[in-house]
């Protein structure tokens, strides 16, 4: 295993053309921790009702439409678990005793030693790295050699992602909200109405609407609780 250091801070350099390239750094990092194959997928919790989803893979061709086609996303133990804990998971046959048919159908498509963790940050964006090969089980000693490599790449890949990602998939403002207008959402967020915070800065309840009036329309939300969520996402407040 080379050293790795470096190669995690070339992932987070601002020069890639676009995330694919990003995605191709931390595969060349993979590949020296001994795993030809990895997968990164984030998501972005807006809107509340229809979060998105963004998935980037090396795995084969041939795996990527049986998984797509079989809806293996919804039950695969590995997802389900990195949705629930950000422990380090380890693939084996307990992990997916639940799911033995995509277990064996990976299998099939040299997919049979691997380990994924998650991440997740104060914005409600959480993310997903999985590590996998088709061959040599990963033993003891070298799961503790690549587990701090592993560790920091799974915080690195959501860094990069997530600056990149958030903004496009949630939409930034069209135009940068004015302190007054963040104060307003701010109060907004704690449960405050217009009165209130009329009260509370000293100007008028008029003042007040017309700040959080052009906060909602700058950030292209529907009403001021839509406003507030994607301001607080976005890490305006």
């Amino acid at each position: 295993m080379k050293e790795w250091q470096a190669d995690l801070l070339g992932v987070l350099d601002d020069d890639a053309p676009d995330d694919q390239a990003v995605f191709d750094r931390i595969a060349r990092i993979a590949l020296d921790l001994g795993f030809d194959r990895c997968a990164y997928g984030i998501r972005v919790p807006w809107p509340l009702t229809r979060p998105q989803l963004f998935l980037l893979n090396n795995y084969p061709e041939s795996w990527k439409r049986r998984y797509q086609e079989a809806g293996y996303l919804l039950t695969d133990p590995t997802v389900l678990h990195c949705q629930k804990s950000r422990a380090l998971l380890t693939w084996n046959d307990h992990v997916f005793s639940g799911a033995p048919q995509l277990w064996a159908e990976a299998r099939a498509h040299g997919l049979s030693v691997g380990l994924a963790q998650s991440s997740a940050d104060w914005h409600g964006v959480a993310g997903m790295l999985t590590l996998a090969r088709g061959h040599d089980p990963l033993k003891a000693p070298e799961l503790g050699a690549v587990r701090p490599a592993f560790g920091w790449l799974v915080q690195v890949a959501h860094l990069a992602f997530s600056r990149r990602l958030v903004p496009q998939l949630a939409g930034r403002p069209s135009s940068a909200l004015t302190p007054r207008e963040v104060e307003v959402l701010r109060w907004t967020a704690d449960g405050k109405t217009a009165a209130d915070i009329s009260d509370i800065l000293n100007v008028s309840e008029h003042t007040v609407v017309f700040h959080l009036g052009n906060a909602i329309r700058k950030l292209g939300s529907a009403n001021k609780t839509a406003a507030v969520v994607k301001a607080a996402l976005l890490g305006l407040l």
